[in-house]
């Protein structure tokens, strides 16, 4: 690949024809897996951990959206439900298919990293989204800072009960990065405080997980005062299990992600007390994906997106970018 400046200007005046295909997400023969037609076009494959989150499905329509406005692109999608060995072999196969670049979003950082850096090493590019994986034999990381957002979480959370109160954490997938660093920067966010984490729980990002931990959370502890979740799916099924208990008007919900139609919505009904954002990437992908196949390097290795929170007194004016 030839070294270049980042020319953006460039980037957006190719031409050529521009078709998004969605693929079982399950491997196989009719899964994609035939070599990849000359048409002039640049190939992306597209492998996405699960689309069981409402974050995800807003990733990919994102990446879809920001390609349809560049018709020289052709996008693969793969969905691996939440099945390490299918997002494997995602990968795998897109090497075999000869994509002409490759962008995964990982369900976990080491069973990933190997066929990541595989396809690297053969030569094909390759943007990892969202969830970091371990190494860097990839081309570019995108995404926001985990650790960062979890901080600020838990310095809202501290400031918020006054310095002290019982809390409930309901974690994302601990063998992902983002479940890892949204649950120490929390805990860094409310040092210095008479704040306990007093039940935790791993619940893999999805709501019905969440409401089922919460309500183990509630037959144990007459007294929470606020409920943290790594997002904003787990944060509402832990109101709903407070609902269903007739308890929700006894504790606070704040969770992470900030969709519109999710997040914000549930700030805006008062069933969330705040929500930190967590962009997509999604378009942030596409531009950077043109320019690498253009032949131009990324300025960094790891590109890290801006975020913003929102609580009820904040949402009309957009938000508040975290400092």
């Amino acid at each position: 690949m030839k070294k270049a400046g980042w020319q953006w200007a460039g980037v957006f005046a190719l031409v050529g024809a521009v078709t998004i295909f969605t693929t079982c997400s399950s491997p196989g023969p009719d899964n994609g897996t035939s070599a990849v037609p000359d048409t002039g076009t640049f190939t992306i494959g597209m492998s996405q951990c699960n689309l069981g989150e409402p974050w995800r499905v807003q990733m990919n329509s994102d990446i879809e959206k920001a390609a349809k406005e560049h018709p020289e692109l052709r996008v693969i999608f793969k969905d691996a439900q939440n099945q390490t060995t299918i997002q494997q072999s995602h990968v795998r196969e897109f090497v075999g298919q000869g994509v002409d670049l490759i962008i995964v979003s990982p369900l976990e950082a080491a069973p990933l990293t190997g066929p990541i850096a595989e396809a690297h090493k053969s030569g094909i590019p390759v943007i990892v989204l969202d969830r970091a994986v371990l190494g860097e034999e990839f081309t570019l990381f995108i995404g926001a800072d985990n650790v960062r957002i979890g901080e600020a979480a838990g310095r809202w959370v501290k400031e918020k009960l006054g310095g002290a109160g019982k809390v409930v954490e309901l974690k994302g997938l601990m063998t992902s990065i983002p479940g890892q660093d949204r649950n120490a920067g929390f805990r860094k966010g409310i040092e210095g405080s008479d704040i306990e984490v007093i039940f935790e729980a791993d619940m893999r990002w999805l709501q019905p997980n969440a409401q089922s931990e919460m309500e183990s959370a509630l037959t144990r502890f007459p007294d929470i005062d606020l409920v943290y979740a790594h997002n904003d799916p787990g944060a509402y099924g832990a109101y709903l299990a407070a609902k269903a208990a007739g308890r929700e008007k006894d504790m606070l919900f704040v969770g992470i992600d900030g969709l519109p139609q999710e997040g914000l919505a549930y700030v805006n009904q008062g069933i969330l007390s705040a929500t930190f954002e967590y962009p997509t990437g999604g378009k942030e992908a596409i531009t950077y994906a043109l320019a690498i196949l253009k032949g131009e390097e990324p300025p960094a290795k790891h590109v890290v997106l801006p975020s913003r929170f929102y609580t009820k007194e904040n949402l009309a004016q957009g938000g508040q970018w975290l400092q």
